[in-house]
C-alpha cells in the first residue's frame, strides 16, 4: 500500500496515512480520462437555441384569403412556415446534450486522476487548516506555505470558515468529497485532501 504524508497548517509532517493501491495506484489511461471529462462537459452544456413552430407563433385562426379565385395557392393560416410571419419548420429547440456513461468507467477515471496527482507529487493531505476566523489573508498564507497557487481542496464535511476564507482567492475551489470529479481533479494543479476525507474517498471508490 502507498503512503501519504500528513501535514499540519504549518507544513510540518505530523503523520503518515496508508492508502489503497486500488484507489491511488491505478495505471492512468488518457482515453478513459478524456471520455469522462467529455461526459461531464456534455452534462453541463445547455442547448439555448430555440425557434417557434407554426403552433407557437402568434396569429392564425382566420383564413388569410378566400380559397378560390385569387390566383394564389390555398392557405389556411398565416402561421404557415412559408409566410413572412409564420413559424419555423424544423428549427432548433433546446436540446439535452447529456448521455449515459457506465459507473464503473466513471469510478475508474476518478482513481486514475487521483493516481496522477499522487505520482506527480501534487497530492497533499492536511490534518488541520488552522483557521479560527474568516480571513482571506490567513487562507492565502496557508497556501503560500505549501507553495500552492492553483488548488482543489477536498473536505469531508461543510466548513464555512474555510469556504468563506477561500472564496475570493482565484484558482482555489473548495469541494466536498461527495462531489469529487475528474474534471476538477485535472483542472487544478494541486489537490489538497482533508485527512478525514481520505478514508471516505477510499470507501466510496472501492465499493
Amino acid at each position: 500500500m502507498a503512503t501519504l504524508a500528513v501535514y499540519n497548517a504549518q507544513r510540518e509532517k505530523v503523520d503518515e496515512v496508508l492508502v489503497s493501491d486500488a484507489v491511488f495506484s491505478v495505471t492512468p489511461k488518457e482515453g478513459i480520462l478524456h471520455e469522462v471529462v467529455r461526459w461531464q462537459m456534455a452534462k453541463r452544456r445547455s442547448g439555448n437555441a430555440c425557434t417557434k413552430t407554426r403552433a407557437e407563433v402568434s396569429g392564425g385562426g382566420k383564413k388569410p384569403f378566400r380559397q378560390k379565385g385569387t390566383g394564389n395557392a390555398r392557405v389556411g393560416s398565416n402561421t404557415s412556415p412559408i409566410g413572412r410571419r409564420g413559424g419555423v419548420a424544423f428549427g432548433p429547440k433546446p436540446r439535452d446534450y447529456s448521455y449515459t456513461l457506465p459507473k464503473k468507467v466513471r469510478r475508474l477515471a476518478l482513481k486514475m486522476a487521483l493516481t496522477t496527482k499522487r505520482e506527480g507529487g501534487h497530492l497533499l493531505v492536511i490534518r488541520d487548516f488552522g483557521l479560527d476566523r474568516i480571513k482571506t489573508r490567513d487562507m492565502k498564507a496557508l497556501l503560500d506555505r505549501f507553495d500552492v497557487k492553483k488548488a482543489l481542496i477536498v473536505i469531508d464535511t461543510p466548513d464555512q470558515v474555510l469556504e468563506l476564507s477561500a472564496r475570493n482567492i482565484p484558482y482555489v475551489k473548495i469541494l466536498s468529497q461527495r462531489g469529487l470529479n475528474v474534471y476538477d481533479l485535472l483542472r487544478y494543479e494541486h489537490v489538497i485532501l482533508h485527512e478525514p476525507a481520505v478514508g471516505l474517498i477510499e470507501e466510496r471508490l472501492q465499493t
